[in-house]
């Protein structure tokens, strides 16, 4: 037998032929295979089983076949090992690590024990901060070595403000805000310190400027970051800014060009997708969206939030409405699928009123999850 330009072919002027051995990839699966003797009078087919660390076992069971139906095997088994030696084969798909979800409570906690003691029973596995940047370095300390010993993260301490105000009083206090809050997520180990942007307009800290989406408040956000980062310069967290419908970052491609240009080590991602859906072409395809930023900022997102988005069917120019998750059309399937590459990275719920929407908008997202073969832990 014979390999010519990747098919086999056998020289059947040999006494005896054995189909080729071949060497896979076996820790999970058990592969049968047929190998195949034969001489002039006919053909004898053994069955054998290869296993991982065994060589091949005969089994005693004998059946004579045509040369033709020989071949035809042959063939068929050649293309399937040749296939095979391609990928690692797998009798089940591996385990993934469970998802982590959080959400504020409402709930009062007198310390870390108490803190902890309200996660673990709403099921959550990540937390915002559960404290101010007023408190003392041990009190920090024991909110942080709780968290550690109950497998819970901190995902992140909100600096929410305009440092990028054209009101200088306004920005000088929200510049100090970003650097004192990242300081605290630094001191508690917080997956991260998130703030927006900023905005340009002098009424609304969060509200859509003209001047907002140009290339001189783009260089602005660059600047004004970095110096947040240099400032306090962060060892255990990162300074992030989540994405904003009429503010940089407005995109995937835009906070791309963001993470090049700030070129600060401690620079990441905060992933909220529904702020990307602006337009009903999004909107409709949001999947296709929400993929795009796994697949370019994936290994930079430090904290997600969770929530939802439904288009007003009876307003007749695109109105979108920020819903409960589970009462609008962002693709939670998707979402998870692509959180579960990242698994200890939390998916935060936020923006209900109360806590019993909270545990609805936590219960569809796992069943979101059980349906997708992925669980929260």
């Amino acid at each position: 037998m014979a390999k010519r330009g990747g098919i086999l072919a056998f020289d059947w002027a040999d006494t005896q032929a054995t189909a080729v051995n071949f060497s896979l990839d076996l820790s999970i699966l058990q592969v049968k295979i047929l190998a195949l003797n034969f001489d002039r009078s006919g053909l004898i087919v053994h069955k054998l089983s290869l296993r991982k660390k065994e060589g091949l076992k005969m089994i005693n069971k004998k059946q004579s076949i045509s040369r033709r139906e020989f071949i035809k095997n042959s063939v068929i088994g050649a293309t399937v090992l040749a296939s095979a030696s391609r990928v690692k084969l797998s009798a089940a798909p591996a385990k993934t690590a469970p998802l982590r979800l959080g959400s504020p409570i409402f709930e009062k906690y007198d310390g870390p024990d108490t803190w902890v003691q309200i996660l673990q029973r709403l099921g959550y596995r990540a937390a915002y901060c559960p404290i101010g940047i007023e408190e003392k370095e041990d009190v920090v300390k024991a909110y942080a070595k709780a968290a550690q010993e109950a497998d819970i993260i901190i995902a992140e301490v909100g600096a929410w403000s305009n440092p990028i105000s054209p009101n200088a009083e306004m920005r000088k206090e929200a510049l100090e805000k970003c650097r004192e809050h990242l300081a605290l997520a630094d001191r508690i180990g917080a997956k991260c310190c998130v703030n927006i942007s900023g905005s340009r307009n002098e009424k609304h800290w969060a509200g859509p400027h003209e001047d907002n989406l140009t290339q001189e408040t783009f260089d602005l956000i660059v600047e004004t970051t970095r110096a947040i980062i240099d400032d306090i310069k962060p060892t255990r967290t990162y300074f992030t800014l989540e994405a904003m419908p009429w503010s940089y970052p407005d995109s995937p491609d835009s906070y791309v060009r963001l993470i090049k240009a700030i070129d600060r080590e401690r620079f990441a991602v905060h992933l909220d997708p529904v702020n990307f859906v602006v337009s009903p072409q999004v909107y409709f395809n949001n999947g296709k969206m929400i993929r795009e930023c796994f697949e370019k900022l994936g290994p930079k997102i430090r904290s997600c939030h969770g929530k939802d988005i439904i288009l007003n069917e009876e307003i007749y120019i695109p109105h979108l409405d920020e819903v409960r998750p589970g009462l609008g059309r962002l693709d939670y399937a998707t979402f998870l699928k692509e959180l579960s590459k990242f698994p200890d990275t939390p998916l935060m719920l936020e923006h209900l009123p109360d806590a019993e929407q909270y545990r609805l908008a936590a219960e569809h997202i796992r069943g979101v999850a059980k349906t997708a073969g992925l669980s929260f832990g």
